[in-house]
């Protein structure tokens, strides 16, 4: 059997961050009681009519620009019909033939160069309920507070070639879309939503294979993870001289496999008509102008940025972009201590790795960068060694105190005074001969270690340049 070729296209939904949901009044916040969010329309009520939603139109236009999409000349709503629980109305507001842009892409990262996926739509529509399935029950409960919510459906040409790329691309496309603001992007949520349909074909055919749609991957990794097995599946069937079902498959996050949901032959047909109620229109060229200058700075502008205007390197620029807030709280310490390099040094190592304990976000640190640029110049200037100045931030977030009361208050200055730190050099001598005799025969790793047991015996206190001079000094007095 010829060399498979893996194709993957993708569709996302995301939920916009607007206050009201997308044709009616009702608000979008989360976690309210069920079904108090609702009113005639989104319940779809015998004569409520739906108002388009300025703010979710203004964000869509936000995200279809910044994924250098073309804004459609005429715009309208369709309804897309067919019957579900969750779906009061029996049929989405969604878009058919005239979405609201088209013709964009995403640039990723592969490991030769930069690849663009295409991007073929993207267009607005409104969510559906949500079904609850509850044990010891004979019936499933449903809760209309997400229905009507403002989703934009943001689809992918077929132009993936693995499930690593199709991660890349979900990756750039979460991150472009945080630094626009238009969303929390929380795939806990469900704000941030993706269907694949997946196929395989042989290397230098045209025709796309028979492709199955996997649903129900509600995080990155879950994503890579059915891809991945939907792969395999696929291609021990095609080995073994099998065909492809075309249907539509759940990923089962405890089994870790696909299952089928629904065939081909069970398919829906939507039948589109447009939308009555809302009549189609067309966005001014002065509306599409104002959009495209409120764009930010998009990430991959800010990693090119970020290296030119800090002398970064391109593994520190996009440790820092990868997450705006950080990006942006390392421009204001910079700001008040332009040392850019320490300042990184110490967002993406100490600073993230308390985020990463503690699990949280920056802003629910409360550690303003004034705070953090005293604690990196306390560190720098040689007041706390860099080993007890980690332990200060600790007690920095822990308090909310500034680094010089907790230092002062503990007692932790860096011990400079070569008085001091003699005594604990001729301790470390005694107690390390081996080492001592390992230096004075050129190994200079052994100082180090001597070093290092310096900084143990006085707690982490010991300024360890100058405890390093001392005992090099010292040593070649035995040599």
């Amino acid at each position: 059997m010829k060399e498979l070729e893996t194709i993957i296209g993708l569709e996302v939904h995301l939920q916009l961050a607007t206050e009201t949901k997308a044709f009616c009044g009702c608000s979008t916040g989360f976690g309210a009681s069920p079904n108090s969010h609702t009113c005639p329309v989104c319940l779809g009520f015998p004569g409520s009519l739906p108002v388009l939603n300025k703010k979710a139109l203004a964000y869509a236009m936000k995200v279809a620009l910044a994924l250098n999409c073309k804004i459609q000349d005429v715009v309208k709503f369709d309804r897309k019909n067919y019957y579900y629980p969750d779906l009061p109305k029996n049929y989405q507001i969604s878009q058919y033939d005239l979405p609201l842009s088209a013709d964009g892409f995403v640039a990723i990262k592969t490991e030769d160069n930069v690849k663009r996926i295409r991007i073929k739509r993207v267009h607005l529509e409104e969510d559906a309920g949500k079904l609850i399935h509850e044990e010891n029950r004979d019936a499933s409960l449903v809760d209309f507070n997400r229905s009507g919510m403002p989703l934009l459906e943001i689809v992918s040409e077929p132009e993936m070639n693995s499930p690593q790329e199709a991660l890349d691309y979900l990756s750039t496309l979460k991150l472009t879309l945080k630094y626009l603001e238009v969303s929390d992007c929380d795939m806990e949520k469900g704000s941030l939503r993706c269907d694949a349909n997946i196929s395989l074909r042989e290397k230098g055919v045209k025709e796309l294979g028979v492709k199955t749609e996997v649903k129900n991957m509600n995080s990155f990794k879950a994503v890579k993870a059915a891809l991945t097995f939907e792969v395999n599946r696929q291609a021990e069937i095609l080995a073994q001289g099998g065909k492809i079902t075309q249907d539509t498959r759940l990923w089962d996050t405890e089994k870790e496999i696909t299952i089928s949901m629904r065939s081909k032959e069970e398919a829906h047909d939507y039948r589109y008509f447009p939308d009555p109620d809302l009549v189609p229109f067309i966005i001014p060229k002065e509306e599409i102008e104002i959009a495209q200058a409120s764009l930010p700075e998009l990430p991959q502008q800010r990693l090119e940025r970020f290296k030119k205007e800090y002398n970064l390197s391109d593994y520190d620029s996009f440790g820092l972009v990868q997450d705006k807030e950080l990006a942006d709280y390392f421009e204001g310490c910079v700001k008040l201590y332009p040392q850019p390099k320490q300042i990184c040094n110490w967002l993406i190592g100490p600073l993230s790795a308390e985020l990463n304990h503690r699990k949280v976000s920056l802003h629910q640190l409360d550690l303003s960068p004034q705070k953090l640029v005293e604690l990196v110049g306390s560190a720098a200037t040689g007041v706390t060694s860099n080993l007890v100045a980690k332990e200060v931030l600790t007690n920095m977030i822990d308090t909310k105190k500034s680094a010089s009361e907790i230092i002062k208050e503990q007692g932790l200055a860096q011990l400079s005074n070569t008085g001091d730190l003699s005594v604990f050099v001729e301790e470390v001598i005694k107690e390390h001969e081996k080492s001592v005799n390992d230096f004075l025969q050129g190994k200079e790793s052994a100082l180090m270690f001597l070093i290092g047991q310096v900084m143990k015996k006085s707690k982490g206190k010991a300024n360890p340049k100058i405890a390093g001079d001392i005992l090099r000094e010292r040593l070649k007095k035995n040599s």
